[in-house]
């Protein structure tokens, strides 16, 4: 019986999606698995969004556990191939589900989740929109796990010296809970979804004023590093596309609604057509523009 058990393990084990990881160095003690700029499906399961880990002397810090637990469990073997360190704390940058049902696996590893306030009010759904869109393969022992460790102003993580500011936006931006990660020892800041870079940022939980005002505060940032949720450019100049993207798209968005411009013809109107070669611009543009104008028109300046 007991060997007819493990069998059954290790041929269900094989059944397990493989995300074929590779980790980039992007800091002196950072890597990072950068996602593809593509809509979460069966092909990629999931594999659409940036998760890093910093090497902090003694531990690992990971800045978002990634879309599911096959994923987090493979991207931390491959690190631990570099360097084997237990993970001390994983930050979750915001609510979007790509970004932290990997915690399950870190919770398994004793690991320490720090997210938001905003995910006190979480509640736990029959079907993640992962779940539905990805195979049963890579989806596997996947559970919802939310953060434990809540940020609601600041925190400060000390690795021995080396400190790791943990804040708030405190407004709605890319949504109601996004946090930023700096590491000043490293001059490095993990912006999650604020930044997007070689695909189309979405408006469909956000606020673009508040979006705007937490980049405006991003780029007066001492930083020579900044990662975003989605990309693999982690220059200081990462953020420009998504700032110069979503500043242009309220200008032109505003002044046609000061003209008095219906949204119909707003959204014909506002094509943006040089980022029409950048990924999602077909299933984004029109959609950020209209939620753009009901923004404005319900009383954003």
């Amino acid at each position: 019986m007991k060997s007819l058990l493990i069998i059954i393990v290790y041929f269900h084990s094989l059944l397990a999606f493989n995300y074929n990881l590779e980790s980039k160095k992007i800091a002196p003690t950072t890597q990072c698995f950068f996602g593809l700029p593509q809509v979460m499906d069966e092909h990629n399961n999931g594999k659409m969004s940036n998760s890093c880990f910093v090497n902090m002397g003694n531990s690992y810090l990971v800045v978002d556990s990634g879309p599911t637990y096959q994923y987090a469990k493979q991207a931390f073997s491959c690190i631990s191939e570099d360097k084997t360190l237990p993970v001390s704390y994983v930050v979750n940058t915001h609510l979007h589900d790509d970004h932290w049902l990997g915690n399950c696996y870190y919770k398994e590893l004793n690991a320490k989740i720090i997210g938001a306030t905003a995910f006190k009010n979480l509640e736990k759904v029959e079907q993640t929109r992962m779940q539905k869109r990805i195979s049963k393969e890579a989806y596997q022992k996947t559970t919802q796990v939310f953060p434990t460790i809540f940020v609601k102003d600041i925190k400060i993580l000390d690795f021995d010296g080396k400190k790791v500011y943990i804040t708030t936006v405190n407004h709605k931006a890319h949504t109601n809970s996004d946090l930023l990660v700096y590491i000043p020892s490293q001059k490095l800041l993990f912006a999650g979804d604020l930044v997007f870079n070689e695909r189309l940022p979405s408006l469909r939980d956000g606020d673009i004023s508040g979006w705007i005002d937490a980049l405006q505060r991003i780029k007066k940032m001492d930083v020579d590093y900044i990662v975003g949720g989605h990309g693999a450019l982690v220059s200081k100049n990462s953020v420009d596309f998504t700032y110069n993207y979503l500043t242009s798209l309220k200008k032109q968005v505003a002044k046609l609604l000061e003209e008095g411009e219906e949204i119909g013809n707003v959204v014909d109107k506002v094509t943006m057509s040089e980022y029409k070669d950048i990924p999602f611009y077909d299933s984004m543009q029109r959609q950020n523009v209209a939620i753009t104008y009901r923004m404005l028109e319900w009383g954003d300046e």
